[in-house]
């Protein structure tokens, strides 16, 4: 009698674990086209299932529910946009740490001047009309990824990590990014005059307004504040 090879009692199980994993990715992909192009509001469910070619039953199975859909197509945006690893490989690398936030703006940059694709425009949505589902985002992109940048932010003014005053420092180093990130979703005179400047021109100014704050704040941080009676 032929006994069962293990390794083939085991493949249909890897198939069915890759199928599935590439039916949710098209699930994503769908939702990600239509919320970017339409909005969340204004995408249904079935039209997803249709987009992506599968059942009401397959969005429920990976996803939960419509909601559960959206934070992931969100996760996927910001990944999309830069992953934790991308981070991680500047901040590790050996050199200044002006060096290391030069590369982080020129990602950023790079990105935001890409052609518009749904990740982008998904983003653009949520940064402009926020809802309760931004909060994922928080928790597994936008958090890690702070982490991370603020160790060279913290390298450069000398504050030290953990402290607030880093996470203003971050917001004012990642919002002139996100604006022109969001500007260039539409077609308006600030896209043109963005989509005129060069990268490393832009790149090179985001730079110098960065260090100068940075510096600033850091030489300000532990001073004592004055008040006048």
């Amino acid at each position: 009698m032929k006994q069962s090879d293990p390794q083939d009692e085991k493949a249909p199980k890897r198939t069915t674990r890759v199928d599935g994993a590439r039916t949710r990715a098209r699930i994503i992909e769908s939702a990600g086209r239509l919320i970017g192009a339409n909005g969340f509001a204004e995408t249904t469910s079935k039209a997803i299932a249709t987009a992506a070619g599968v059942d009401l039953a397959s969005i429920n199975y990976h996803f939960g529910s419509r909601d559960g859909l959206y934070k992931a197509v969100l996760v996927e945006a910001h990944r999309r946009f830069i992953t934790l690893d991308e981070l991680q490989a500047i901040a590790g690398d050996e050199g200044p740490p002006q060096d290391k936030l030069r590369r982080f703006l020129d990602r950023l940059v790079t990105r935001a001047l890409a052609p518009k694709d749904w990740n982008g425009n998904v983003l653009a949505r949520e940064l402009l009309s926020p809802g309760s589902h931004i909060e994922v985002l928080f928790e597994q992109e936008i958090g890690p990824k702070f982490r991370v940048l603020s160790s060279v932010l913290s390298e450069i003014s000398g504050i030290s990590a953990g402290d607030p005053a880093l996470v203003r420092c971050a917001i004012s180093v990642g919002a002139p990014c996100a604006m022109i990130f969001v500007a260039r979703r539409n077609e308006n005179p600030l896209s043109r005059q963005i989509d005129a400047m060069g990268k490393d021109e832009l790149v090179d100014h985001l730079l110098s307004f960065a260090l100068g704050g940075l510096q600033a704040i850091g030489r300000d941080h532990d001073k004592p504040v004055s008040r006048s009676d």
